[in-house]
Parts: C-alpha cells; sequence; structure tokens
C-alpha cells in the first residue's frame, strides 16, 4: 500500500506566486537562473539556485552557496514572500500545455515507501547528486522542490479532483519562457483528505516519473534524522517527503534523442551500409523526419533525414528491456558501430529533450558541434511502469516529462 499525507505547506502570497515560481534546479545552469532571476529578490533561484547570489564562477557546491540557501529561505519566511497553512492539506496541481491538462495531486509521500520499493524507481541514480541534494534539504530541513510521481488512475480520486477544481484556483499563471498554464487549489475539506488517503492506502505502488535525486535525497536524509532523533516515534515530518503525483492515464512521455560528434572514423556511405545490416534504410532527403513507430527511427546526416526500421529479430519484444529503442539503438547503432559504449560518460554523446524539437537536432549538425541525430519514438508509460514493476532499469536518458514542475508553489517543512 501507498502511504500518503497531508501537509501545512509554505507557499507564496498570491500577488507573489509569479515572482516567486521558478523552473526547477537542475533544467537550467548557473547563468540562465543569474538571468532569470535578475532584477526579482522574490525569484525561488535564490534558494534552489543561491550561487547566482555570488560572482559568476561560484561552484555551486561550495559550502557557502549551500549556506546562502539556508540564508535566503529563513529570510524568505520572514519577509513574508513565503507563508504556512495553519492546517495540513493536499493540494491540486494542473499543467496545461498545447491544450493538454494533468492535473496532479500534492502530497507528501513516506519515506519508508521509498526505501521498502513501493515507490518504483526506473532509473539509477547519482552517489554526487544525491549528496547535493541531501546537503540541500539538510541546510533547508525542507523539501524546497516536489518530485514527480505518477499513480494507477483512480475514479475516486479523479472525481475529488474534479469537485476541487470547481472552486476558483489559489494561483492560475502562465509561466514566462515556456508558455505553460499553472493552477493550484487548496483541499482542505476533512471529507476530502480522508478518502485520497484511504484511496493511496489501496494502491500498491506509486512511480517515480522524475526526480530520482530528489526523491533518493529526501528519503535518506528523513533515514538519517530518525537516527539522529533518540525520542523518534515515526510520525515526525521528516519521515514524509514532498511529490506531485498524477494519475498515468494523463501523462505522455516525450522523446529523449541524441546526436554524436562523429562517426567512428566512417564516411557516410559506410556508416549507412552498416545501419542497413540491422535497418531498412530509407532516405527521406531535406524534409524533417519524425519516427512514427516502435523501433523506428529519424536520423539526420550530411543535411538529409533518414527513415531507420528495425528488421525483425533485432530486438526482442517479451523483454521489457530488449524492446525498448533506447536499448535498439544504443546496441545496434551507438555501441556495435560508433563504438559509445557508456552513455553516462562517454564525451562524443549528448542528449536532446523532444521539447526543443527535431529542429534542435538539425542546428547542432548543421552548425559542425555534432556530425548526425539519431531521434527515437518515445517510451510510453505502461512500458515504464512494466519496467518498474519488474525490478529493471532503463537505460539512460529514456524518458523526458514535460511540462516541467514549476518549483516554489508549495514547500514541506521537516520539523
Amino acid at each position: 500500500m501507498a502511504i500518503v499525507k497531508p501537509f501545512k505547506g509554505i507557499r507564496p502570497p498570491r500577488h507573489l506566486v509569479e515572482q516567486v515560481a521558478s523552473r526547477p534546479y537542475d533544467v537550467l545552469n548557473s547563468d540562465e537562473a543569474r538571468a532569470e532571476a535578475e532584477g526579482n529578490p522574490y525569484s525561488l533561484y535564490h534558494i534552489i539556485k543561491p550561487e547566482i547570489d555570488f560572482e559568476a564562477g561560484t561552484d555551486e557546491h561550495d559550502e557557502k552557496v549551500y549556506a546562502r540557501a539556508a540564508e535566503n529561505y529563513a529570510r524568505f519566511k520572514r519577509e513574508g514572500y513565503l507563508i504556512q497553512d495553519a492546517n495540513e492539506r493536499y493540494y491540486v496541481y494542473a499543467q496545461t500545455m498545447n491544450g493538454h491538462t494533468q492535473y496532479g495531486l500534492v502530497l507528501c509521500a513516506s519515506v519508508d515507501d521509498y526505501l521498502n520499493g513501493n515507490i518504483k524507481k526506473h532509473e539509477l541514480t547519482r552517489r554526487d547528486k544525491e549528496e547535493d541534494r541531501m546537503k540541500h534539504v539538510r541546510v533547508n530541513n525542507a523539501n524546497i522542490e516536489p518530485v514527480f510521481f505518477a499513480y494507477p488512475h483512480n475514479d475516486e480520486l479523479d472525481a475529488i479532483v474534479g469537485e476541487t477544481i470547481r472552486k476558483q484556483p489559489e494561483y492560475d499563471f502562465i509561466a514566462p519562457g515556456d508558455g505553460f498554464g499553472h493552477r493550484f487549489w487548496i483541499i482542505d475539506e476533512p471529507q476530502f483528505i480522508a478518502r485520497i488517503t484511504a484511496v493511496f492506502e489501496r494502491m500498491p505502488a506509486l512511480y517515480i516519473a522524475d526526480g530520482h535525486h530528489r526523491s533518493a535525497a529526501a528519503a535518506l536524509v528523513g533515514a538519517e534524522k530518525r537516527r539522529q532523533n533518540p525520542k523518534h516515534k515515526g510520525d515526525e515530518e521528516y519521515n514524509y517527503f514532498m511529490a506531485v503525483c498524477f494519475p498515468d492515464n494523463q501523462l505522455t512521455i516525450i522523446d529523449y534523442n541524441r546526436v554524436v560528434k562523429d562517426l567512428n572514423g566512417l564516411s557516410d556511405e559506410a556508416f549507412l551500409d552498416k545501419l542497413s545490416e540491422h535497418f531498412e534504410v530509407e532516405c527521406k532527403g531535406k524534409n524533417t523526419y519524425k519516427p512514427n513507430k516502435l523501433h523506428n527511427f529519424a536520423l539526420y546526416l550530411s543535411g538529409n533525414w533518414y527513415s531507420l526500421t528495425a528488421r525483425e529479430g533485432r530486438y526482442d519484444d517479451r523483454d521489457p528491456i530488449g524492446v525498448l529503442d533506447v536499448t535498439v539503438s544504443s546496441k545496434l547503432i551507438l555501441d556495435e558501430i560508433l563504438g559509445i559504449k557508456d552513455l553516462r560518460s562517454d564525451k562524443r554523446i549528448d542528449f536532446v529533450g523532444g521539447i526543443r524539437g527535431l529542429d534542435e537536432l538539425k542546428r547542432r549538425v548543421d552548425s559542425g558541434e555534432m556530425r548526425m541525430a539519431l531521434a527515437l519514438y518515445p517510451v510510453s508509460m505502461k512500458q515504464l511502469i512494466d519496467i518498474a514493476d519488474s525490478g529493471n532499469i532503463m537505460p539512460p536518458k529514456t524518458t523526458w516529462f514535460e511540462p516541467k514542475l514549476r518549483s516554489g508553489l508549495v514547500i514541506h517543512e521537516l520539523q
């Protein structure tokens, strides 16, 4: 079962929400955060990217940077940029992109569920990134940013959300830059709070969609605090961490594509010949080509687009990992032909989220920065859940969720 609870959120007042809210810490670099926060003392970047308060080039992992995060968080609360709700609540967070709206429940998930596997993962985490987020949680004693979960869709939760969104939203704004809509409601009716908790208790698992490092960091800090508290009872706030949970039938994973610096010494003709051993190769000319089904890929090379369709026997539809197009392309193209063995460390390859579009792949190749680009058909939510349920791990850079959660709408404190 999945244990969840309401919490006393710490939120910006309505008139400041657009100035406080920010993109997540890991989707932009320090210079970009500094530019976005320029002239805005309310920006959450002063807490989640606090290196922007120092001169350019300051190491974001310097201890003084973490200390500044805590100083800024305390100041935001002291000056009324962030105010704690009086009672424990659930919240509804809606995101609208390209005419599609998805409705998530903002709640606290259980550290125990993460540690015992009831919160299921599909990616590996890196210890250095875990430790960075753990330091951030420790110094602030709070989950400043939520993680992004999926749950098996449920009619009763849909009905509660539907009733809630009939009310006037607490927040309603269009984010600058991406143009996506963000709305936020409070659920404070006791009967709804009780029903949400009870419905989640019947669910066998929750699934991390995005935020594996934040989830790991929150759980590990919670476990630390247990060990450090001789009076630990099990109901303390540090036993929980903040998540936005979306029903799986509302979520779409978009493509996550690859660009490569060279052809491993091959000419265009030799490269295409080697591809034809495993794929049906069809030149599409100058017109942009987008993969249209599983096991179909788009290659951009020397000004032309190609359709690559994997031949029968080159993949295993019975294997939840082997059937993935990231596995097929990694094995048959990146490894076998181009000699790229480790997607996490090889400097010859880079990854481009599908939100940037296929024109970004073309641009990076046409500029001479990269030699070729490979576009993949996106993974489905069913594939993600099947892999997580089987205990397997997806290859690196498999899933890209959009829109990203806006940070700063609500914060969860651990005390």
